[in-house]
């Protein structure tokens, strides 16, 4: 999606760490027609899934994951990253390793939510090592539910999660793709 890479080459910075930061216009103040053109793209590409559920990790993947609920029409459901008290027992879980926070996650999805009659798409803001995707992809799979896709904002691809997802069979659909990476350059993975 050239307007995303276009926004990524603007407004983007790279730390060490091959971090990558969209904090000014995609996971803490959000540019909301940059967003509604996300949400957009991703319906186009997954229109003839059926899909029943939207699913997404807190938090940055929220926003994506309403946008694109707004074009498929399905709802949006989240996995927690901690159990609070207004939470039943009553869950499915996973454990998912944060690339950017160093931390580990035990994710929670009520099983209310999630029945083995959903078509799940997965949506999410970056895709590294794909910690959080697998995550989710146990969720789904915990719950008998059926796996339509992974819609993701921005790949790194120079890092092994998209293509580990790809050789298992994963329908993965990135909006940018990065191929490299420096402290003063990006390179995009041409798409069609």
């Amino acid at each position: 999606m050239k307007l995303l890479e276009q926004r990524i080459l603007e407004d983007g910075k790279v730390y060490p760490g091959e971090v990558l930061k969209v904090s000014g216009f995609l996971n803490h103040l959000i540019d909301e027609q940059l967003l509604d053109e996300i949400g957009r793209e991703i319906s186009v590409r997954f229109c003839g899934e059926h899909v029943t559920k939207i699913m997404t990790i807190e938090a940055s993947g929220i926003a994506i994951a309403c946008a694109t609920a707004r074009y498929l029409k399905a709802p949006v459901l989240f996995a927690k990253k901690s159990k609070t008290s207004n939470v039943s027992d009553n869950c499915y879980s996973a454990s998912v390793k944060s690339y950017t926070h160093g931390n580990v996650a035990n994710v929670i999805v009520e099983k209310e939510f999630l029945t083995s009659a959903d078509k799940v798409l997965i949506v999410d803001d970056f895709l590294a090592h794909g910690e959080a995707v697998n995550g989710l992809i146990e969720i789904v799979r915990q719950a008998g539910a059926e796996l339509a896709g992974c819609a993701i904002a921005i790949e790194k691809g120079f890092q092994d999660g998209g293509a580990k997802l790809r050789a298992k069979g994963v329908r993965v659909e990135s909006l940018a793709i990065i191929d490299s990476m420096t402290d003063d350059s990006l390179t995009f993975r041409e798409q069609n």
